[in-house]
Order: C-alpha cells, then structure tokens, then sequence
C-alpha cells in the first residue's frame, strides 16, 4: 500500500510538468521570446497602474477615462479659461500702466510721455441742456421805465474800482445795483489799479461808455463826471466826510438804505471805498441780481478794436492745424504777484525763496510780520488745496483727465514767475500751447500794449470763445466772466 501512493504521487509529479522533462527537445515547449514578451505586459500593466494612480492623485477630477466623462472634462476646460482669461488681464494692465499718462521718461527737463486716446467727451458739454436756456437779463421793449430825472434822484455816487479786470467788473455791477438800490446817480467808476498790476486805465480805454451808459438808460442815471457845481473834487478823492467806509462784504441791500442812504441826501456826493464784493447775492431783491446780469453779460462792452483782435486770436486758434479744431483756454494764474500774495511754497531755490520773502515783506508787511509763522501756514494752505498750480502741475492734471499731447493749448497770463523754466514742465507735456504774443505780431498787440487791463481783455475774450476753459486757481476769471459768460446771454437768476 505504501508503495502504491508512492507510485502514484510519482505519477501525478510526472504528469503535472511533461514540458519541464523534455524542456530542450519538446517542439510543445515556448521559447525564451515568450517568456520576455509575458515579463514586458507584466511591466506595461504596472506602469499603467501606477501613472494612472499619479494622474488621479494630481487631477483628482478626472476618472480612469476622461473621454466617458463629459463632466469632468467641462471641467478642465473652465480651469483653462480662467487661465487664459487671467493672462490676458494681466498683459492688458501691464499695457494700460506702461500707457497711462502719468508715466512720463524724463531726459534733463524734456518729457517724454506715451501717447493717450482722446475721448471725445473731452469736447463735449456736460451741461447740454443750457444751449436751450432763454436769456433772462437782456433789455425788453415791454418794460415800465419808471426812473426820475438826474435833478431829482437822492444824491450822487462814485466809486473806484480796483484790482485786476475781472475784480472790476464785479464792482461796476455792484456799483449800478446800489444806484438803483439808492435811487441815486451813478458817476462813471474810475478804473484803479492796485500795486500788483500799476496800471493806470480809464473806464473809455476798454470799455464803450456810450453802450453803457444807453443800455442801463432805463434802469439807473448815468453821467460821465462830477457835476460842475461840486467845485472841490479832490475832495471827493480824499476827505472822509465825502467817503463811506467799512461796508462789509456781501453786504445786504438794507444796510445801504439804513447807513448810505442819509449820508447822500445830506452830502449830495458820497464815495464809496473799497467796494469789491461790498453787495450780497441772496440778501438782494431778485430784480436788483437781474440788473446786475444785465450789467454784466450786456452793458459792458469792450470797445471794437479789443472784439476785433480777439475773434483774430480765437480764429487762429482753430486753425493752427490746417482744420477746424477746438481749443483749450488755460488761465494760469502764477504770476509774481499772485505767487507772493497766496504766501505759498513752490519749490525754487534758496536765492528765489529769499527773494520772494523780501518781496512779501514789502508788498504785504501786515501779513508778513517777522515771516516766522508763513512756513506752518504754506504748508497748511497748501495742504487744504489752496494754492495755485504750478505750470508742471497743471499739466500732470491734464495728462491724467486724458488730454493728449496734441491738445492746442490757448494760455491767458501774464509773465510766469520762473520764467521759461517753470514752464518747460507744461510746454514739453503739451507742446502746441500758446500765448496771444506767440499767436500775434509785436505790431498787432503793440496798440494794446498801453494798458495791461486792454491785454487781459483780450484774454478774457480769447478764454470766453474756447470750448474748454481750466483754472489754475479760484480767482475772478472763472467765477464771474468764464464759467457765467458760457453761454452770453444767460442768466442764471
């Protein structure tokens, strides 16, 4: 029995592995080649298993296959948009700050700034609605004339007014408005400049007196001088029995009745001093601001010769290019005057900053005092926004706004403090600017030139036809005469 299940286990040995008995002679038996191919798809199955493993452990969303998941694939299309869509954000910046019109290479004082698209709205008028406004201030036929003889009015009264053009008109309007207040006759105002301008021009030098005073014929009486009787008339000029001082400013029409009022029954003549911003606005009758509109936007006229000269300037303003463009006004108010009387700092050297100071001291000794206190108050001022800009200022300003550098630049000022350097800034950013002596000939202004009042005329005039007017600083220009003026004939009471 033993024997037997020896035998047989023997047998079923044998039986299980012919092949390995016959391995070399066996036609049955596979080659070496067979085996290689078996041990390289073992091989090629375990790394496919194991990328498959790294590319889900990296992309967890996609599955074994990403063809059957439509999902999964919508998926990585959305992270390859937002890829994409963050590059192209990234070079669009990267393209707008190099194009930004800040960004300007300096080379010495010469700018050199990247090229900017002009907006057409740059042009436009904001306010479109106000080219349908009705003048409201101009003479009517219609109108009751209910004005008394010059012999039977309550007195006379004269004024003088001072500073530069635009503080002027502002103190004729006045000075009609509280002749009309006083039911008194208003003696033509004398022009007076004050020390910053030194310029001595009668009211008939700019102005059209017969225009004036035939506009206003129905709202005030208006002569031309001092009657005959009043014998003394430098008195009128100096003594304080014929002078009204200390009206405050914006004064309300009550306080002329209550304090003006008697004293020009009793004196007849009274002068009034000083008498820029001596009228209030909303403490006036409504009529009494329509007057004054009247006054300004139509009585006052320059004389023909300034109209004349100016519609030339304007003219060739548009027509520098060869085409109808339009044109920037710039009034640029850094004159030495004006530098000295804001009590600012501007940058300059130290021997400009000694100069300016003794300037100050001189020109303004009451505010200037030791000029120990002027540091902490330009700083202050400047702080608050309340100094001038200065010509580079200007025009980083307007470079920022988006004004390119083709932009025709008409500039109203007189001489700039710092000269050609301190405009150098301005001139390179924007280089077709210029002034009415660049724009006329020396024999064209040379008229003109008698009377600094006759020159700032013409910039008025030149500033009131552009199509876009910039301020430097809030002055007269652009309160009364630019921003009112716009549009002529409008009054907006």
């Amino acid at each position: 029995m033993v024997e037997l299940r020896h035998s047989t286990s023997l047998g079923n040995r044998a039986t299980s592995s012919p092949m390995k008995r016959d391995e070399d002679s066996s036609p049955l038996v596979p080659d070496r080649q067979s085996e290689d191919d078996d041990d390289r798809d073992r091989h090629s199955i375990r790394d496919r298993y194991y990328s498959r493993l790294s590319f889900q452990s990296l992309c967890p969303y996609f599955g074994d296959d990403a063809r059957v998941s439509p999902y999964n694939s919508r998926i990585s299309l959305f992270f390859v948009f937002l890829v994409v869509a963050g590059g192209l954000i990234a070079v669009f910046s990267i393209i707008k700050r190099l194009n930004s019109p800040y960004l300007c290479e300096k080379e010495g004082i010469t700018l050199h700034c990247p090229p900017v698209k002009e907006r057409p709205s740059l042009w436009e008028n904001p306010y479109s609605a106000t080219t349908s406004w009705k003048p409201c201030a101009e003479l009517r036929d219609s109108e009751i004339i209910d004005l008394p003889p010059e012999n039977e009015t309550n007195g006379y009264i004269f004024i003088h007014a001072e500073g530069g053009l635009n503080q002027q008109r502002i103190a004729i309007c006045n000075a009609v408005a509280v002749a009309k207040i006083l039911n008194a006759t208003l003696i033509l105002p004398v022009l007076k400049q004050d020390q910053i301008w030194k310029d001595q021009t009668k009211f008939e030098d700019i102005f059209d007196v017969d225009h004036f005073i035939n506009y206003l014929k129905n709202d005030v009486q208006i002569v031309r001088d001092i009657p005959d009787w009043f014998t003394d008339k430098s008195e009128l000029f100096t003594s304080i029995r014929r002078t009204v001082k200390n009206i405050p400013k914006y004064a309300p029409a009550q306080f002329y009745i209550d304090n003006v009022l008697p004293r020009i029954k009793e004196k007849k003549i009274m002068a009034l001093k000083p008498f820029v911003d001596r009228l209030g606005y909303d403490n006036v009758p409504s009529e009494i601001n329509r007057l004054r509109c009247r006054v300004n936007y139509h009585a006052l006229k320059f004389l023909p010769d300034i109209e004349h000269m100016a519609d030339v300037l304007a003219s060739r303003m548009r027509s520098r290019t060869n085409s109808s463009n339009p044109y920037m006004a710039l009034h640029l108010r850094f004159e030495k005057g004006m530098v000295g009387l804001s009590f600012c700092d501007f940058v300059g050297t130290r021997e400009e900053k000694v100069k300016m100071a003794e300037y100050r001291k001189k020109e303004w000794p009451r505010r200037y005092k030791n000029g120990s206190h002027l540091w902490q108050l330009a700083l202050q001022k400047r702080k608050e926004g309340r100094c001038p800009l200065e010509p580079g200022e200007v025009a980083v300003i307007l470079r920022a706004m988006g004004y390119p550098k083709e932009t025709q630049i008409y500039v109203a000022s007189g001489q700039v403090y710092g000269g050609q350097n301190r405009m150098a800034p301005l001139r390179n950013m924007f280089p077709n600017l210029v002034t009415k002596e660049e724009l006329a000939t020396k024999e064209e202004l040379d008229s003109f030139r008698k009377h600094v009042t006759s020159l700032a005329a013409l910039d008025f005039l030149v500033c009131l036809k552009s199509d876009v007017f910039v301020m430097t600083h809030g002055v007269m220009m652009p309160k009364l005469d630019v921003y009112n003026v716009k549009a002529p004939s409008d009054c907006g009471i």
